[in-house]
């Protein structure tokens, strides 16, 4: 079992502070503003996320527009996460088999979809998952969401393009015939004004509304936008193949709290 690391610091460490505080962000002015309501029958037009994955004091109002568009489409049977590896730690992109354990209870990974996986690009090493926060702030939302669906975890230290692609593809081919959405846990710019952000990541968000990983990963390059996570936005797409994307919400921790430097986040759908 894989233990939480960021509890108590990220998000709300009991089982019900944590649910009070996932409501907090639905219905907070930042964010939809309302509790979701979960359609009884999966309609399937959500395929992939874009959601933010700060603490949820800062980035959860917007994390929340991804999850409530979750809700209205019905509750897949798989949750894929894939995150950044933000501590160095274990294989350049990396599956996970253990179970995660929330405040919110255990949240299973699907092990033949997790073993699909592997092979090529995709190694199974629970060192980088240890200890990275990228992955785990997105569970108490698919808890609330999807709270029978199972779940594989993808870490990526590896976010150039051509790895994205590979992994994106073994992903995509593991899911083939599944109930399943894919999730890319990436902030925005980090540590800039408000209006850098606004500008350098509309470049981003741009070019995933142009369904053009490849494009992604060249406008963050040549922009240098601080972007933590285009490698796993680049992965789902590969993954999913999508039809059509949609910026849901856009704000910074600026909007949550008094900085001169921020964070920028962005929840997106894709059918």
């Amino acid at each position: 079992m894989r233990r939480p690391v960021v509890a108590g610091k990220f998000y709300a460490g009991g089982e019900t502070a944590l649910r009070a505080q996932v409501e907090w962000c639905f219905r907070h002015r930042v964010g939809p503003g309302k509790l979701p309501t979960v359609a009884p029958e999966r309609a399937g037009a959500v395929r992939g996320l874009v959601v933010p994955h700060a603490g949820f004091m800062y980035s959860g109002p917007v994390a929340a527009y991804a999850y409530a568009a979750l809700a209205a489409d019905g509750a897949p049977d798989l949750v894929v996460v894939i995150g950044p590896n933000h501590t160095g730690r274990g294989s350049g992109i990396a599956v996970m088999a253990d179970d995660f354990d929330t405040p919110m209870g255990k949240v299973e990974v699907d092990k033949d979809a997790a073993k699909a996986m592997r092979g090529g690009i995709v190694d199974e090493d629970a060192s980088a998952h240890a200890f990275e926060h990228s992955i785990e702030v997105q569970l108490p939302f698919v808890k609330y969401v999807a709270p029978k669906a199972k779940f594989v975890p993808v870490c990526m230290m590896m976010q150039d393009y051509r790895s994205a692609r590979e992994a994106g593809k073994a992903i995509g081919e593991a899911l083939d015939g599944k109930s399943a959405v894919v999730i890319a846990s990436t902030d925005f710019s980090h540590y800039v004004s408000p209006e850098t952000a606004k500008r350098k990541d509309a470049l981003a968000i741009e070019r995933i509304e142009a369904l053009d990983p490849e494009g992604l990963g060249k406008v963050v390059e040549k922009n240098d936008i601080s972007m933590c996570g285009y490698g796993p936005v680049m992965a789902m797409m590969e993954a999913i193949k999508p039809k059509s994307a949609k910026l849901l919400k856009y704000a910074t921790s600026g909007d949550l709290a008094p900085m001169k430097e921020v964070v920028g986040y962005a929840a997106m759908a894709m059918s």
